[in-house]
């Protein structure tokens, strides 16, 4: 019997990451401080209407430029080396895979995020990823980018989530509006956990949590930022709202090993009564 899926969806800066993956390497390679670089990309957005993750992308184009850095694949991909991540992220995966396979399910986990493909390639946990959908450049032949290839907000975290759910590729974007039944679709919202933090996350994790799979609001730890979970937790926008310390036995580790049991016995449940049915065929 094939062991049952469920799909662990992660945002990446803030909800992994203590801050935004471009602030550890990306932004100091253009001498500059992350409060001064996202002041004036916000401010360049808001001057010109753009979108806040496309107008950044472009400040990030514009500002290399300027300075004659060339931010190829390569380049950006190293700045993930750099990152930092809250406690247990690192031996997350590998426990709570563990505790899955002892339930008989099989724990894929994903990326939606605004953040750049490219550095979360150079994660060191990028391998745990059945994929990463972010934001990404279009590179010219001489490998500066020129053009977002992808952007990730809000709306976008949605579709994806639309694709993890229907078992689509992150590219197959005309299939993503085609009406597929519940029964048939790859992995059931009810097996679908969300991990968010910030204002983008919050449309996907109330479908989420609408479509009575779990969603999770993290925070950093000792921060201001409690208080902000705290409010979507009593929005009834999300199921629980914790430190953001993936550790075993912390309160992220517990919520999500009672959920995998739910799971685990909803399915158990499922198969004693598709047996009792056959009684009465």
């Amino acid at each position: 019997m094939k062991k049952t899926k469920v799909a662990f969806i992660y945002d990446f800066d803030e909800t992994l990451s203590t801050t935004y993956m471009q602030d550890y390497l990306l932004i100091p390679k253009l001498g500059l401080k992350p409060e001064t670089f996202w002041k004036k990309a916000n401010a360049w957005s808001v001057d010109n209407h753009a979108d806040q993750v496309t107008g950044s992308m472009y400040y990030f184009t514009k500002m290399a430029r300027e300075k004659n850095i060339c931010l190829s694949f390569e380049v950006l991909k190293e700045c993930g080396k750099n990152i930092e991540y809250y406690e247990g992220v690192e031996t997350w995966f590998d426990r709570i895979n563990k505790y899955g396979q002892y339930l008989d399910l099989d724990i894929e986990h994903y990326i939606i995020s605004s953040g750049y493909e490219e550095i979360i390639e150079g994660c060191s946990i990028r391998p745990y990823f059945k994929e990463v959908a972010g934001c990404a450049f279009a590179f010219d032949e001489n490998g500066f980018p020129v053009w977002p290839a992808r952007v990730v907000n809000y709306q976008a975290k949605i579709q994806y989530l639309s694709k993890i759910n229907k078992g689509l590729k992150k590219l197959d974007d005309k299939a993503v509006n085609e009406y597929i039944p519940d029964e048939n679709r790859r992995i059931p919202y009810t097996r679908i956990v969300y991990f968010g933090d910030g204002l983008t996350d919050i449309p996907s994790m109330k479908m989420v949590k609408a479509r009575n799979g779990t969603a999770i609001a993290v925070y950093k730890p000792k921060s201001h930022k409690k208080r902000k979970a705290i409010q979507m937790l009593k929005d009834n926008r999300v199921d629980f709202a914790l430190p953001a310390d993936y550790s075993e036995g912390k309160g992220i580790d517990i919520a999500i090993k009672t959920v995998l049991n739910r799971i685990a016995t909803s399915r158990d449940l499922e198969l004693l009564k598709k047996e009792e049915r056959k009684k009465i065929k």
